[in-house]
C-alpha cells in the first residue's frame, strides 16, 4: 500500500487529487491536506470584486466530493513539512505520514514587503475570495464617491494577467455605473513594457494591451517600483534600463488594487534542499525534488527562473494549462515509481490564457511558455469574454463532479482550435 498526500486544494491541488486517484490501486491511500474544506475558483475573483459574482457562485465544498471519490480530506492545514521524516505536521498538532508528497500549496502573498500594501493596509487584492469581497466593499464606496484609481502589480510579482484583467473589468463596471468620466485610471507595473506578462510578451500582447488601454483612457507607468503606499497616495519610482531612478511619482487614489510578489508558504519555507531562498519548491523536469525524491511540486509554488534580465524583478507566471501539464506529468511519474519504474513524463509548460475585459478580452497561446517558441499567438475580441464565462462554468462543474478531466484541454484548446492536444500536455524524456 502506498500513501500519497497532496498538500493544497487550489486549482492545482484539486485536479492533482483527481488525476492521482485514477492511477492508484485498491489498497493505496490518497489524502488532501488543506486549510479548510472549500475550493474557490480564483480566476473569477475579479468578477467578485465588482459584484458580478459572489462567494457561493464560485465555491465548492470538497467534503462530499472527495468522500465520493474515496479521497481523504484533512482540513486542519499544514503547519510544517518534515521531508526527512516523510511527515507533515498539521495545525492541530497531529501528524500525517506519507510515501509520496505532492506540494500544491500555491504562494504566500508578500504584502509585508512594501509598506502600506495589501487589504489590511491601503490597497485591495483579488488573490483570494476574502480579499475580493473586501475589494467589492471598496468598489461600492468608489461608486458612491468617485476618484482616481491605481491598478497593477508591484516589483517581484509574477502574476500579471489578473492585474490587467481587473483594470479592464473595473473600467467596464465604472462605465456601466455611468461614472467612468469621474475616475482617472493609472496602471502601474514593474514590467519593462505593457504586455510583457513575465514572458517577454506573447504574440502582440504589447500592441493589443497598449491599444486597449488607449481606447479606455487608462494611463500606464512601466519599470515602476512601488516604494510605499499611504492612505490615498502611492509612491512610485520609475526606473531606467539600468534600474536607476528616472522619475518619482506620487499617485493619488480613491481606490487601488495591486498584486503583490509571491513567496513560498511557511510550511515549506527555509527547508534546505526543498526550496530556493524565496521559498519555492525546486524541481527537476519530472516535477521531482532532488534532495527528497519522493516529494513533487506543482503549480504556483514551484521555482522557475525568470525569462530574462529586466530592470526590476519580474517573475514567470504559472498559467492554468501549464499547471495542468505539471499535474499530468506528476501523476504519471508517481505511478511509474509505485510500479518500480523510473519517471519519464515531462510537463510541456505551454501557456494558454483567456484574459477577460468585462465585455471582450485577449487570448494568447505560448508553446512553450518560455521563449523561443514554436507557437507565439495572441488575439482579441468579444468571444474571449464569452469563452471565459464558459470556462468558469465548465471547470466548476467538473470540480463538483469530482472528475479527472483535462479541463483546459477539453475547453480552452478546443475553442482556440489547437490540434494534437495530448502531445501538448506531456512529452517523453530526451
Amino acid at each position: 500500500m502506498s500513501r500519497i498526500v497532496v498538500l493544497g486544494a487550489g486549482l492545482g491541488g484539486v485536479i492533482m487529487a483527481y488525476e492521482m486517484k485514477e492511477k492508484l490501486g485498491a489498497g493505496d491511500e490518497l489524502t488532501v491536506v488543506n486549510l479548510g474544506s472549500t475550493y474557490s475558483f480564483v480566476p473569477s475573483n475579479p468578477w467578485v470584486a465588482v459584484g458580478w459574482r459572489d462567494r457561493k457562485d464560485i465555491s465548492v465544498d470538497l467534503t462530499s466530493v472527495f468522500d465520493k471519490r474515496g479521497i481523504k480530506l484533512r482540513p486542519e492545514g499544514a503547519k510544517r513539512v518534515h521531508p526527512g521524516e516523510n511527515r507533515i505536521e498539521l495545525n492541530d498538532g497531529s501528524s500525517l505520514d506519507y510515501d509520496y508528497l505532492i506540494i500544491a500549496t500555491g504562494p504566500d502573498l508578500a504584502f509585508d514587503e512594501i509598506e502600506g500594501l495589501g487589504p489590511d493596509a491601503n490597497t485591495q487584492s483579488v488573490c483570494q475570495i476574502d480579499h475580493a469581497e473586501r475589494a467589492k466593499t471598496a468598489f461600492d464606496a468608489l461608486v458612491r464617491k468617485p476618484g482616481p484609481v491605481v491598478i497593477g502589480a508591484v516589483q517581484g510579482a509574477s502574476c500579471f494577467g489578473p492585474a490587467y484583467e481587473f483594470a479592464f473589468i473595473l473600467e467596464t463596471a465604472l462605465r456601466r455605473a455611468k461614472i467612468r468620466d469621474q475616475v482617472p485610471m493609472t496602471f502601474v507595473t514593474p514590467e519593462p513594457y505593457v504586455g510583457h506578462l513575465g514572458l517577454d510578451g506573447v504574440g502582440d500582447t504589447k500592441g493589443l494591451l497598449e491599444s486597449a488601454m488607449r481606447e479606455r483612457h487608462i494611463k500606464w507607468i512601466t519599470n515602476a517600483r512601488v516604494d510605499k503606499v499611504e492612505a490615498g497616495t502611492m509612491f512610485v519610482e520609475e526606473v531606467d534600463e539600468s534600474g536607476a531612478t528616472k522619475t518619482r511619482h506620487e499617485l493619488p487614489f480613491a481606490y487601488s488594487m495591486m498584486l503583490p510578489a509571491f513567496r513560498g508558504v511557511a510550511a515549506v519555507a527555509g527547508i534546505e534542499g526543498l526550496t530556493n531562498p524565496r521559498g519555492f519548491i525546486t524541481i527537476d523536469k519530472y516535477q521531482r525534488n532532488a534532495a527528497f525524491p519522493n516529494v513533487f511540486g506543482i503549480g504556483v509554488g514551484v521555482a522557475i527562473p525568470p525569462v530574462g534580465k529586466t530592470p526590476l524583478p519580474v517573475g514567470v507566471p504559472k498559467t492554468g494549462f501549464m499547471i495542468e501539464s505539471m499535474v499530468t506529468a506528476t501523476a504519471l511519474n508517481i505511478a511509474a515509481l509505485m510500479h518500480g519504474e523510473e519517471p519519464s513524463a515531462v510537463a510541456t509548460w505551454n501557456a494558454v490564457c483567456l484574459a477577460d475585459f468585462g465585455d471582450e478580452g485577449i487570448a494568447f497561446v505560448a508553446q512553450p511558455q518560455i521563449p523561443p517558441r514554436n507557437v507565439n499567438w495572441s488575439s482579441s475580441g468579444k468571444w474571449v469574454h464569452t469563452a471565459k464565462i464558459g470556462f468558469e462554468k465548465y471547470f466548476l462543474r467538473k470540480v463538483r463532479q469530482g472528475k479527472a478531466d483535462t479541463f483546459y484541454e477539453n475547453l480552452v484548446l478546443d475553442v482556440l482550435g489547437i490540434k494534437k492536444l495530448k502531445e501538448l500536455r506531456t512529452e517523453p524524456a530526451e
